[in-house]
C-alpha cells in the first residue's frame, strides 16, 4: 500500500513537484475520522482524531461533539507502523505511545488508502519537526530513522513467572527496540508486562535453552534472558522461531546503550 501510494503521489498527484500538494500531511495539523478498535469489546468504531504540532500531541474523541479527548498521545513518544495482517485490514495502522512509561497500543484503519497513508506521513512529519527542536545539531539523515519504526520481531512464545515454578503460558510478544512486551492477545491495548533488554556491557545475555530443572513448558525450544536482576525464561514452538528470537535479542544486546536508555532501565528496575 505504501509503495502504491508513493507511486501515485509522485506520478499521478505530482506531490513531489508541487509543495502545496503535501499540505495534507505537512501542515502541522490534521483532523479526521478513523475506525478505531475498542479496547474492551474489540469492535471498530468511527472516532475523531486530531494531530496538532502546536499541542505536541495526537488525540482522539469518543464522541463527535466531545470537548475533552479520550486520550492524548505525546508526539515525543508516538510511533506508527502498518499492520494489515494483525489488524485484518489492508490499511490497518498500529499506533503506540507511552503513558506513565508503559506502552499503549491503538489499532486504526480507513477504507481509503491515501487517507491512511496521509495520516502515517502526518505523524512522521510531526515527529520530524519535534526531533528538529529536540536535537538542533542533528542532520536530517540522523533524524529520519527516528521518525517511525517497525518492530524488531513479533510472535508467540511461552513464558513463566519470576520464581520459574509457575506454569508456562502462551503470550504474544513484541520487541520494540529495547522493550520486550508480552500480551495475552496480539490486539490488546496494554501489555501484561514489559522487559528491558540492555547491553552486554551491562550484564545482559541471551542463552539458547532453559535451566535443566525447568518444568511446565509445552514448547521445547527454550531461551533464557539473563539480566542484572533476574533470568527470564521463554519457550518457542519451533527451532526456527527460537533462532529468530535469539538473533533479535542478540542485535540489541550487542549494541551499546545510549545515555537516555539508562533512564529507561532505571524506571524498569523501580517498577512496582
Amino acid at each position: 500500500m505504501l509503495r502504491e501510494q508513493w507511486i501515485r503521489a509522485k506520478y499521478e498527484r505530482n506531490e513531489f513537484e508541487f509543495i502545496e500538494k503535501q499540505e495534507p500531511y505537512s501542515a502541522g495539523y490534521r483532523e479526521g475520522f478513523l475506525w478505531k478498535r475498542g479496547r474492551d469489546n474489540g469492535q471498530f468504531l468511527s472516532r475523531k482524531f486530531i494531530l496538532s504540532e502546536r499541542e505536541g500531541a495526537l488525540k482522539y474523541f469518543n464522541k463527535q461533539d466531545a470537548r475533552d479527548p479520550k486520550a492524548m498521545m505525546k508526539i515525543e513518544t508516538l510511533n506508527a507502523t502498518f499492520q494489515p495482517a494483525k489488524i485484518g485490514n489492508p490499511c490497518g495502522l498500529q499506533i503506540t505511545y507511552l503513558r506513565d512509561n508503559s506502552t499503549r497500543n491503538i489499532f486504526v484503519y480507513h477504507s481509503d488508502a491515501k487517507e491512511m497513508v496521509d495520516w502515517f506521513n502526518a505523524i512522521r512529519a510531526a515527529r520530524f519537526h519535534y526531533l528538529q527542536v529536540a536535537f538542533p545539531g542533528a542532520s536530517d539523515e540522523e533524524l529520519v530513522p527516528k521518525l517511525t519504526r517497525s518492530f524488531m520481531k513479533e510472535g508467540f512464545m511461552e513464558k513463566t513467572g519470576p520464581k520459574h515454578t509457575e506454569g508456562f503460558k502462551k503470550r504474544w510478544f513484541t520487541m520494540d527496540d529495547r522493550r520486550l512486551m508480552y500480551f495475552k492477545d496480539p490486539l490488546d491495548a496494554y501489555a501484561r508486562g514489559e522487559v528491558f533488554i540492555g547491553s552486554k556491557e551491562n550484564s545482559y545475555t541471551v542463552l539458547s535453552g532453559l535451566p535443566s530443572s525447568t518444568q511446565g513448558h509445552h514448547w521445547s525450544h527454550g531461551i533464557t534472558i539473563v539480566t542484572p536482576d533476574r533470568k527470564f525464561l521463554f519457550a518457542c514452538e519451533t527451532e526456527a522461531e527460537q533462532r529468530d528470537w535469539i538473533s533479535a535479542f542478540q542485535r540489541v544486546i550487542n549494541r551499546p546503550m545510549r545515555p537516555q536508555e539508562y533512564a529507561v532501565e532505571a524506571h524498569f528496575k523501580h517498577k512496582p
